[in-house]
């Protein structure tokens, strides 16, 4: 029997037997399923395994995080259950259907607008400065702007626009990019599409409202005419327009003989989806968008627009649960092009602010627990800089009060948010830096939406919390009495206990030979800036839930050991991470990018084995950093201490630029 033969027996039972398991694979630290009834996994009873650190659902997929053995755990698993694994993406593949329709739409919309977020929130950033010095007028007695009065800044102002108009007005090269990419066929035509759809040629999309019909430009075939009109900014013609061409280039490749394919199919592909593109697909998802955003907008503004924002408020974080919520970017996108602006966002930002708030609620309350404060801080700061997975299933819903708390917080903010009309110029960043994206003036009204979306669920998880955490305590008092006997007695044990486990050397901390502990060093494995995972901003690693650490923006390509350790770990499909044990037992997890697992190894390269012994400052992975970022993925590194063997007081050097084998980034005893 493996080391985890008992452990692997019992996940198997809880998942609901081998009969209930269509695919089965592992990433580097989680176990990922696709259920044939994902609704018989005991969730409960996984996550209180030993073994197990945590558990989620995405895109369809069960995934149990064990940590920097999962390869072991994993061996044991399909030897117990009798089963052959398969890759990540054949379980991405049988897990879709665990999603209904909707849920299909929805991760597809997700995927293609995932690559674009960046330069989507660059823009909006770009946007909320513009409108600070150049419609805030608070010179010469509220007269003029800083535009007006410094030839500096208009200058900024007309360059900075370059950034604002490639972002937005060319939005949709990015989308038939990103959608050629998802699908795995030919990315230059998708962009080469793209931009046939806000060519120069054509009448700006942004014009054509003011322009008559009879001054239109158009294309004359003798019998029948076509408009010359752009799609600038635009989502739905351009999302037509790519899976178009993706389809005929599936096709065309498919019937074409393979000696004559690199001409026939490009060419063939290109010039069908350009044709349908103009005469049919773009003024139809014109219109499919407009009464889309007209629907909304008039939701937003007409006579039950609070009832409107009640209910979106309330539901937009259960939304990001699951997953719905990337609807949003598209219809927002759309409220811009037809309208000037959103009034989603707004709301969008203060549901952040809200579960945010929730969470510095249970701060408060559990002030005095120094273990719940690892998890809560970096949750909350991540929540109010946008990123709420780390809150929400960090904190809030394991609680459950605080997320309903936040719900009513966010509920009530948007509620006066849609009554004073406040509109964002463009997607921005969300939670509190969501001001820079709210057009000049609405800053004030958005202010006090963000002081309701601070205060009400505070106070409300304050409130509730307290006497929630009062009935936990007591009936752990109770329960302490009857397994001792008496309240002194199991205080006594509990001493004792402690005690037994300081004699055994089981706490953190280690000694040297004249008693007195020692300090370990952990030093920087990349050159660049130390940031906290809180900064990097994803639901496993940012909440903990691997285990406390840090990350490092890198400059350089190289991965370096920060300690004398033994490769305990690697992932020679994919190469983008590696495991390490130290002699005090305790293990690191290094891990190089975010969703890096999806390049299959492409730019990674091992230059240590599994087993070897390594020294601190050795080589351990060689990555490319351009390749990351050309696959859409963040090169961020990060450091987890998965598990901390006899070590203990960690203190993280962060907020810094550090120098590969040489700063100290965690230090302990």
């Amino acid at each position: 029997m493996g080391t985890y033969g008992d452990d692997a027996r019992q996940l198997l039972h809880l998942v609901g037997g081998k009969e209930n398991i269509a695919a089965v694979s592992h990433c580097m630290t989680r176990m990922r399923f696709a259920l044939v009834e994902p609704g018989k996994a005991d969730v409960k009873a996984i996550e209180a395994m030993k073994v197990v650190k945590g558990s989620f659902t995405q895109s369809g997929q069960f995934q149990v995080i064990i940590g920097n053995t999962v390869a072991d755990f994993y061996n044991d698993f399909v030897k117990e259950a009798g089963i052959e694994g398969v890759s990540k993406d054949a379980v991405k593949q049988a897990a879709k259907k665990n999603q209904n329709p909707l849920q299909r739409v929805i991760t597809a919309l997700a995927e293609i607008f995932a690559p674009l977020i960046p330069a989507i929130i660059t823009g909006g950033l770009i946007l909320g400065f513009r409108n600070c010095i150049d419609s805030l007028y608070l010179f010469e007695n509220g007269t003029r702007t800083l535009c007006d009065i410094s030839q500096f800044w208009s200058g900024i102002d007309s360059f900075l626009w370059l950034i604002g108009e490639a972002v937005f007005h060319m939005l949709p090269v990015g989308i038939c990019w990103s959608v050629t990419k998802k699908m795995g066929t030919t990315q230059m035509l998708g962009i080469v599409l793209g931009l046939t759809l806000v060519s120069g040629q054509l009448l700006n999309a942004y014009a054509v409202a003011g322009t008559a019909a009879a001054d239109i430009p158009k294309w004359n075939f003798g019998g029948f005419q076509v408009n010359m009109i752009g799609y600038q900014g635009q989502v739905i013609p351009a999302i037509l327009a790519a899976f178009t061409l993706v389809y005929l280039e599936k096709f065309f490749r498919k019937i074409t003989p393979q000696v004559i394919s690199m001409i026939v199919v490009p060419f063939l592909s290109l010039l069908l989806s350009v044709i349908a593109a103009h005469f049919v697909l773009g003024p139809v998802g014109w219109k499919v968008g407009a009464a889309v955003s007209a629907v909304v907008f008039a939701g937003i503004t007409g006579t039950f627009k609070v009832v409107f924002g009640a209910v979106f408020g309330v539901i937009y974080a259960p939304l990001v649960i699951t997953g719905l919520h990337h609807m949003s970017n598209a219809i927002d996108l759309q409220l811009i092009a037809d309208y000037g602006g959103t009034m989603l966002w707004p709301m969008i930002a203060l549901s952040n602010i809200a579960q945010g708030s929730a969470v510095l609620g249970m701060i408060w309350l559990q002030r005095k627990d120094a273990q719940a404060q690892e998890v809560n801080i970096p949750a909350c700061i991540s929540c109010y800089l946008g990123v709420t997975e780390p809150a929400i299933f960090g904190v809030n819903l394991k609680r459950g009060f605080p997320f309903i708390c936040g719900m009513i917080g966010s509920g009530l903010a948007a509620v006066v948010c849609v009554a004073t009309g406040t509109t964002a110029n463009a997607i921005g960043v969300g939670g509190i830096p969501g001001i820079l994206s709210i057009q000049p003036q609405f800053m004030a009204s958005f202010g006090i939406c963000m002081i309701i979306a601070f205060a009400v669920p505070f106070l409300l998880t304050g409130v509730v919390g307290k006497k929630k955490l009062a009935e936990e305590v007591n009936e752990t008092a109770q329960l302490a009495e009857i397994a001792a006997g008496t309240g002194a007695s199991a205080a006594a044990g509990v001493m004792a206990l402690v005690m037994e486990e300081k004699e055994d050397g089981e706490k953190p901390g280690h000694e040297n030979e004249a008693g007195k502990e020692t300090e370990g060093t952990l030093r920087a494995f990349l050159t660049g800036k130390a940031i906290s995972l809180a900064e990097v901003g994803d639901g496993v690693f940012s909440a903990g839930i691997l285990g406390d650490g840090m990350a490092i923006i890198p400059e350089n390509e190289t991965l370096y050991a920060p300690a004398d350790a033994v490769v305990a770990a690697l992932m020679p499909d994919s190469r983008h991470a590696c495991g390490l044990k130290m002699d005090n037992g305790m293990e690191i997890l290094l891990h190089i990018g975010l969703d890096t697992v999806d390049m299959k190894g492409d730019g990674f390269e091992y230059l240590v084995e599994e087993g070897q012994k390594v020294s601190a400052g050795m080589p351990l992975i060689r990555f490319n950093r351009a390749k990351i970022k050309a696959a859409g993925h963040r090169d961020v590194t990060i450091c987890v201490i998965s598990n901390v063997g006899n070590a203990g007081d960690f203190r993280f050097h962060t907020g810094m630029n550090v120098k590969e084998k040489e700063t100290a980034v965690v230090t302990f005893r």
